[in-house]
């Protein structure tokens, strides 16, 4: 092995290739186990939950197989959203849980994900210490007779999961909401809708026949002109889309228009700080959040915190200064009083809420915020210097600036996982932006393009 395994958001590839491969989720499992014996001594608990990949039965069973040889008991979920596991995980006072997902990918793709005793993804020190006992050649299980441990189903993980959803608004009803429900044919397959069911809203159901490859297929946040369709069809207040593993949502109002994630963090934020809960009176975003952003919430006396591209790195902030509420604009919204992670059908219920409370359409409580125009273009490069050494790309991205005059702004950057740069432009003046982004990229091509 002795490759690094570990990206932003743990373990991904295609199934049945390295690194996911039943070889690497057995020793996945015994490298946990060896993990957490390092920090506490004795029979340690791990929760395994997945998505509907047909490809989660090969992997769970092997990352149990590494887990039990080592002696640890192991629970079993079943399809279940990844905030689930991270819930279950504090709440059955587990040691350690894991997810099978690869999020938003495609079926042929997964994932595994571990979470820490308090249901946070774990964190650098400790990741690097499991990845490190992956790749010891000398990792064997020698654990026999009665100190091999066992696994167990858990019946009712689902009906804990439900309910730990449904207290994030209280004993609030949807009543009189009609509500388009896309689970994507992935983890929230079931318990989405009958959470909103049981809340007292009328659900049109969308993406709820997993067949372990469908997953992602046409549906869910990837695809939320399905949900539209049906929102104008049926006459529905709104649609929720979720996507593999309900960590995050994309909005459909009641027009059947998309929702950014910018606009719904914005209501969010704004019902927050009227309830007295928007800690520090500050949002968390990232720097892919429009500018529209700031500027509508600045009015409100709302500070915008913007920390680096991930749900990982908000959350970190987050965490760091005791913040209540932030977000992608890709959908993952983390209400920190609620959840350790990013959750799709809390966020959802929680817009729910507030549209209830506010007698107010989604589409009116989106309207909080205009967005400023953005241009962003993506190309290929022959290599990544530093941005700051390529001096006409400097220059480019310089006289840009100066032409915003402090009212909009430049994000050069390298993708992480491609040979690629990205260019986002925005300003208030559409003209202006198209003209400068087409320079800055006239810049990478004259330069370091492909």
């Amino acid at each position: 092995m002795g490759k690094s395994l570990f990206g932003t958001d743990g373990i991904r590839g295609v199934a049945n290739q390295y690194p996911i491969t039943p070889e690497v989720a057995l020793r996945v499992g015994r490298a946990v186990a060896r993990a957490l014996e390092a920090t506490r001594s004795g029979k340690h608990k791990v929760v395994i939950g997945k998505d509907t990949r047909v490809s989660g039965y090969m992997l769970e069973t092997a990352l149990t197989s590494g887990l039990v040889s080592e002696g640890a008991r192991v629970l079993l979920t079943g399809p279940i959203p990844t905030p689930g596991v991270a819930h279950l995980t504090r709440s059955m006072a587990c040691d350690a849980g894991i997810m099978l997902t690869a999020s938003h990918n495609p079926y042929a793709d997964n994932g595994i994900k571990i979470f820490g005793p308090d249901g946070y993804k774990l964190n650098d020190e400790l990741e690097l210490e499991v990845e490190r006992m992956i790749n010891d050649e000398s990792l064997v299980g020698p654990t026999t007779g009665a100190e091999v441990g066992k696994a167990f189903r858990i019946d009712d993980a689902v009906g804990r999961y439900i309910e730990f959803a449904k207290n994030a608004v209280g004993a609030g009803s949807l009543a009189g909401l009609k509500v388009v429900v896309d689970c994507a044919h992935g983890a929230a397959y079931f318990v989405g809708p009958l959470i909103f069911e049981e809340l007292g809203a009328e659900v049109i159901k969308l993406g709820t026949k997993p067949d372990g490859r469908n997953i992602n297929a046409g549906v869910g946040a990837l695809h939320p002109e399905l949900a539209a369709a049906a929102v104008r069809e049926h006459g529905a207040d709104l649609g929720v889309c979720f996507d593999g593993d309900a960590d995050r949502v994309v909005f459909v109002d009641g027009a059947g228009e998309v929702v950014s994630g910018d606009r719904v963090l914005c209501l969010c934020a704004k019902a927050l700080k009227a309830s007295g809960n928007l800690r520090g009176n500050t949002l968390v975003a990232t720097v892919m959040s429009n500018l529209g952003l700031r500027d509508a919430l600045a009015r409100d006396g709302i500070r915008v915190e913007a920390t680096g591209v991930g749900d990982r790195l908000v959350l970190e902030r987050m965490r760091e200064k005791n913040y209540a509420l932030g977000g992608e604009n890709s959908g993952h919204i983390i209400f920190a009083d609620h959840s350790t992670t990013g959750d799709g059908i809390m966020s959802a219920l929680k817009v729910l809420q507030v549209m209830k409370e506010q007698g107010a359409s989604l589409a009116e409580l989106a309207a909080c915020m205009e967005e400023y125009p953005q241009v962003l273009v993506n190309l290929d490069v022959k290599e990544k210097p530093p941005v700051e050494e390529v001096p006409a790309l400097q220059e480019a991205i310089t006289q840009a600036e100066e032409a915003f005059h402090g009212k909009g702004r430049t994000l050069v950057r390298y993708s992480g996982t491609e040979q690629k740069i990205r260019i986002l432009v925005e300003c208030p003046e559409k003209e202006l932006v198209t003209e400068q982004a087409e320079k800055i990229a006239g810049a990478v091509r004259a330069t370091i393009g492909a």
